[in-house]
């Protein structure tokens, strides 16, 4: 185990998910504490139980109500004794149907995780590493997606809110900027995760067809990038969306 980490208590956002989980294990790895926070308390604590090493909460949290974020972080703070100084915005759902068909529920449900929840995590993170004075070096990961960028049939609702994740990642960054906190996004392709697992396996075949690697990508992969932007070692990286799909076109 090394340390790039150490000292360091980090937020994660849908911790009990596939690359929620994998975030938290490349974190945890490389000694930073974690507050694994997700919508099921169930996946979040098994998350926790595969952390090797100090000091992690699991904590359950609705990300898209603003009193739930708050009282969870709450929680953190009065565990640790401390603020956290790396945010993952992990947390993610999807409710697919083709746009004529979308329930209304389901399109703002789609949007108040994806989207809001990035919002009211990141705002009351970023808030209380500014209060307790330790925002430099703070570092804010956000998981987009690539069909925020392409689109995708049966999927609107989904490229919307990651789209606009995107383009809160770059506004946040301006504004963040002079507090020493960096804002960045991530933008998985096609990933192997529970929220794939339905994809029918021709489907899936010609996914892999798109894929210049020819693979479909591993969640360990997307949490060494985000582990990348949480370190110090992506210090002058802010506002970016970096891309993690393989070569998919």
């Amino acid at each position: 185990m090394s340390n790039m980490l150490r000292g360091q208590l980090a937020f994660v956002s849908g911790a009990g998910g596939g690359i929620g989980r994998a975030v938290c294990r490349a974190l945890a790895k490389e000694g930073a504490d974690l507050v694994a926070a997700d919508a099921n308390i169930t996946t979040a604590k098994e998350t926790i139980s595969e952390l090797s090493s100090s000091d992690h909460l699991p904590i359950q949290i609705d990300v898209s109500s603003a009193s739930s974020v708050d009282d969870a972080l709450k929680k953190a703070i009065g565990h640790f004794s401390r603020v956290p100084t790396i945010v993952v915005n992990a947390a993610g759902i999807t409710r697919d149907n083709f746009l004529l068909k979308l329930p209304v529920e389901d399109f703002d449900k789609v949007i108040d995780v994806n989207l809001r929840g990035t919002f009211l995590v990141t705002k009351a993170c970023v808030n209380s590493m500014i209060e307790a004075n330790v925002s430099h070096g703070g570092s804010v990961v956000n998981l987009a997606s690539i069909i925020g960028k392409t689109g995708n049939i049966g999927q609107c609702n989904y490229s919307a809110s990651k789209a606009g994740v995107e383009a809160f990642t770059r506004s946040a960054s301006m504004e963040f900027g002079k507090f020493g906190v960096r804002v960045n996004a991530v933008l998985p392709g096609v990933i192997e995760t529970a929220m794939i697992e339905t994809i029918p396996s021709e489907v899936r075949e010609m996914f892999k067809k798109r894929i210049a690697l020819g693979r479909i990508g591993k969640p360990e992969e997307v949490a060494d990038l985000v582990l990348f932007l949480a370190s110090k070692k992506s210090s002058y990286i802010n506002g970016a969306s970096i891309e993690i799909t393989g070569g998919m076109r």
